[in-house]
């Protein structure tokens, strides 16, 4: 006889990795923060103004 399907155990497993996969876009977001931040403090030190992207949805 076949045994029953253990739903929660499932569940479980995609949530874990869900959380996992968040983790790491979080992780790669700080990282980018991070380097920006870097980069201004350096313009900063340098004495050259921070010059931020121009956006590029203007018209």
């Amino acid at each position: 006889m076949a045994r029953k399907p253990n739903y929660g155990l499932n569940r479980a497993d995609v949530n874990r990795s869900k959380q996992a996969k968040q983790e790491e876009k979080q992780r790669a977001k700080e990282a980018a923060v991070a380097e920006r931040r870097a980069a201004r403090e350096a313009d900063m030190a340098a004495g050259r103004p921070h010059t931020p992207e121009p956006d590029s949805d203007t018209d």
